[in-house]
């Protein structure tokens, strides 16, 4: 492999998911305003991030293939997004409305040739339906994973797979914040192949 290889990201998960297929990359910090801006529409927000992202890498960088990505998740259809809880007690509300519920997570990606200034993006949806959650379930799961830094209150690699009634989508990376399927088309579109 002889591009150089840049995750555009903070997120030690992300971080962890991409060493699944790659064991050689850097991870530099994008700092961008990650504000939405007259309430865009979800996928367009998350397309524009995960851009706006590797962009700001590329920026610093003359050569290089540069990985943003970004996730939102919303409600049975609706466009408000769910954020990371505050505390315990707003990740206990958070999840008991979740249940008998569809969530989406909008995940988008963007591979960024500085060498070129071009990119190519996409979008990968995934769907979590919830099972009927009481409250006692709720906080055993809560006390056990700690998942306060997760958006949606829960890991689902992780015990928050209990949660969940059913999934759907085309790659469970995505739920992590990395769709690696499409990765892997988008580097070998590139000339980077991971095998």
């Amino acid at each position: 492999m002889s591009a150089k290889i840049i995750l555009a990201s903070t997120s030690p998960f992300r971080k962890e998911v991409l060493h699944k297929i790659l064991s050689n990359f850097d991870v530099d910090s994008p700092n961008i305003d990650e504000s939405r801006i007259n309430e865009e529409d979800i996928e367009d927000y998350v397309k524009r991030l995960a851009i706006n992202k590797a962009q700001a890498i590329a920026a610093k960088h003359k050569a290089g293939l540069i990985i943003g990505s970004d996730q939102a998740a919303v409600i049975s259809g609706k466009q408000e997004i769910i954020g990371k809880p505050a505390d315990h007690n707003a990740a206990v509300e958070q999840l008991l409305s979740f249940s008998e519920k569809t969530v989406t997570f909008y995940t988008s990606l963007c591979l960024y040739d500085a060498a070129d200034d071009s990119y190519q993006v996409d979008i990968d949806p995934f769907n979590v339906g919830f099972r009927k959650l009481t409250k006692q379930q709720v906080e055993s799961y809560l006390l056990k994973e700690k998942p306060y830094n997760c958006a949606g209150s829960f890991k689902s690699e992780k015990l928050g797979i209990a949660l969940f009634s059913k999934m759907d989508g085309s790659d469970p990376n995505s739920l992590i914040g990395l769709p690696l399927i499409k990765l892997i088309d988008l580097l070998k579109n590139k000339g980077v192949e991971v095998l």
